[in-house]
């Protein structure tokens, strides 16, 4: 019996190493397994990490393209607002920001004075003009009686009675011609795109004295000498000042009396746009915007 029951434990211890051996070599190899999947996922990994380098490396590339191209695009843009187009009618050119400058200024002009204006040029004109007739207004260069302003479209001509600006046969400025002379300057610094011509008549009576030689050199004495008053007391810039003389050749009446002699002495006063000081002055807006 005794050996029976040794034989059977025997048996058993023997059924049960076997087991236990198997469930080692099943674990063992699913152990050899994951291992494997670990490593296999690891390997994965790691390319995953260089492709997603090489990605990030891409992406900032092409950040920068952006970037470099938006810059690009930022200056092209600005180069375009600057290049100049010919105007309608070909004389005169400006640039995109400059027609932009121009509505806005337009804008603020009553309608009815842009009514005759069919071209962006009449427009700038008519800007010009606009400004010019508010500023004498606002001068009140017209209230006096040996003063005369005429407005043909944009060109401005205020003719002056001689008696109020010089004495006779002289042309040394009376100082009462001062007051009209300060207000004239204020007009011509209220408005840079403009040149003033000043324009010496005389009567038909002739005259020579030790530093006139005739009424040629009478007329333009007189103008170079309200030039040099507005430039020297006034500091109007001498770049736009055009001192002129026409002596008794272009008369406002004929010369036959007194009072009509009286009248063709005079000097004129002509306030004229210049368009390329305008445009260069939009020109000079433009820069500091960019600025």
């Amino acid at each position: 019996m005794m050996k029976k029951i040794l034989a059977l434990l025997v048996v058993a211890t023997v059924l049960t190493s076997c087991v236990s051996k198997k469930k080692y070599v099943a674990l063992e190899a699913d152990l050899t397994e994951t291992r494997g999947e670990l490593q296999q996922t690891t390997i994965e990994k790691e390319a995953l990490e260089a492709k997603f380098v090489k990605i990030e490396k891409r992406v900032e590339v092409y950040n920068s393209q952006i970037n470099s191209l938006q810059a690009d695009n930022s200056t092209l843009q600005a180069s375009n607002n600057q290049k100049m187009e010919l105007l309608e009618d070909n004389s005169v050119v400006m640039s995109a920001n400059m027609k932009e400058n121009l509505k806005e200024t337009l804008a603020k002009l009553p309608a009815e004075e842009l009514v005759g204006a069919k071209t962006l040029k009449d427009s700038m004109n008519v800007a010009i003009s606009y400004n010019l007739k508010k500023s004498i207004n606002e001068n009140n260069i017209e209230n006096d009686s040996d003063i005369d302003v005429n407005i043909d479209q944009t060109v401005v001509m205020i003719s002056v009675a001689d008696s109020l600006l010089f004495n006779s046969g002289s042309y040394n400025v009376s100082r009462n011609a001062y007051s009209l002379l300060s207000k004239l300057a204020d007009v011509i610094q209220a408005e840079p795109s403009i040149d003033v011509m000043i324009e010496g008549h005389t009567d038909s009576k002739g005259i020579h004295t030790e530093t006139i030689v005739d009424n040629w050199d009478l007329s333009v004495k007189r103008s170079t000498a309200i030039v040099r008053l507005l430039q020297n007391k006034y500091k109007v810039d001498p770049a736009r000042l055009i001192p002129s003389g026409r002596s008794s050749y272009v008369p406002l009446t004929d010369n036959s009396t007194y009072k009509n002699r009286a009248r063709n002495r005079r000097t004129n006063i002509i306030i004229m746009p210049n368009l390329n000081k305008f445009f260069a002055l939009m020109a000079e807006e433009d820069v500091v915007s960019l600025d």
